[in-house]
């Protein structure tokens, strides 16, 4: 009997996964990973709490449980790229370096240690065969679709992993949840930074980096405010400004920020020229191929989302080098440093690389 090892949050997605497994006839092992150990704003431990969750869970199921504990992994690989990349000034995406080096590194590095065949998740993706490759595609639901944040797997760790929920709407998978008495069907789900949830995030990265505050300036050099830090702020800001009753009385955002001068650079309306911009470019480009689906330096046609939930934007793409050079046919509003930048074709997620420079209009 084939071995599937299902990563638990303690979430309704991954608790249905383990139980459409279980049904299908697999040996389903359920396991817990903890990747952060600190209370939220009410001084309760989250991950205590998901861990009771998946324990009745999996009794429920009928399948055996373990917990791990990837605290240290997750310090050495995603939280300490995190705050380097907030002292830059940029704003990284976390959840994509925890699912390549944590989820489909450290936890299915465990998984085999355990004889599993297979490594399951809840994440609403689906994986096929074309071409004898093993491709990620979007999730049914457009609306919970996670392959953004996969797209810095690889062939191999596709080929070994399971996502039995992708082909599901979120409806659906909270109908089988309640079917099956599952104690989680109600479950919130959760939002925010993933170890961060719905904490305050400037009050919790405060806890980690020191504020330097500075000068809040219009483009003409005028000062109007001051900023707490450029680490707590990012292009087309809107709240957390407190520049009120200033200008003509439209609304304050962030238009840029000047690292060597310590100096956020802001403007009135939302449709202001400088938060939109049409050339970026990208670095540390990854293909879940392995190569990129086009020679070097030869124009790629394509779609992308320069952040999560945004629509598919048409692009034309040229890699030259370990650089990404990319160029949208409509203006993209607020194209943030630090971001993930992924490329799809129809429902293909190809990759994808981080945002590095932006060229505004």
């Amino acid at each position: 009997m084939e071995r599937i090892v299902v990563g638990m949050s303690g979430g309704v997605d991954s608790s249905v996964a383990a139980l459409l497994l279980k049904q299908q006839g697999y040996d389903v092992v359920g396991v817990f990973m903890k990747n952060w150990d600190e209370k939220d704003s009410n001084g309760v431990c989250t991950s205590t709490a998901d861990w009771e969750d998946v324990q009745a869970v999996c009794e429920r199921i009928g399948i055996p449980f373990y917990a791990v504990n990837f605290e240290k992994e997750y310090q050495e690989r995603v939280f300490s790229h995190f705050l380097d990349e907030y002292k830059k000034g940029r704003t990284p995406n976390p959840d994509v370096l925890c699912n390549r080096e944590i989820k489909f590194k450290a936890f299915l590095e465990f998984a085999m240690k355990l004889s599993a065949d297979k490594l399951a998740t809840g994440h609403f993706v689906q994986t096929e065969i074309r071409n004898g490759h093993p491709v990620l595609l979007r999730g049914t639901d457009s609306n919970k679709d996670q392959s953004y944040f996969l797209y810095m797997l690889k062939e191999p760790q596709l080929q070994k992993a399971v996502f039995p929920v992708g082909a599901m709407t979120k409806q659906q998978v909270r109908a089988i949840a309640r079917k099956h008495g599952l104690p989680v069907s109600e479950k919130k789900d959760s939002t925010g930074v993933c170890f961060i949830g719905e904490r305050n995030f400037r009050k919790f990265l405060q806890n980690y980096l020191p504020t330097k505050p500075g000068d809040m300036c219009t483009e003409t050099g005028e000062v109007i405010g001051t900023h707490i830090g450029l680490a707590y702020y990012t292009p087309g800001q809107r709240k957390g400004l407190g520049i009120g009753g200033r200008g003509d009385g439209r609304s304050w955002f962030v238009l840029a920020k000047d690292i060597p001068n310590n100096v956020l650079i802001v403007g009135q309306g939302e449709d202001h020229p400088r938060l939109y911009s049409r050339c970026t470019e990208a670095i540390e480009p990854t293909w879940i191929a392995g190569d990129a689906p086009m020679p070097m330096g030869q124009k790629f046609r394509c779609t992308a989302k320069f952040r999560y939930r945004q629509a598919d934007q048409p692009v034309t793409i040229v890699q030259d080098g370990d650089i990404v050079h990319i160029e949208a046919d409509d203006p993209q509003r607020a194209v943030t440093l630090g971001q993930s930048t992924v490329f799809y074709q129809g429902d293909q997620c190809l990759g994808g690389a981080i945002t590095n420079s932006v060229q505004q209009m």
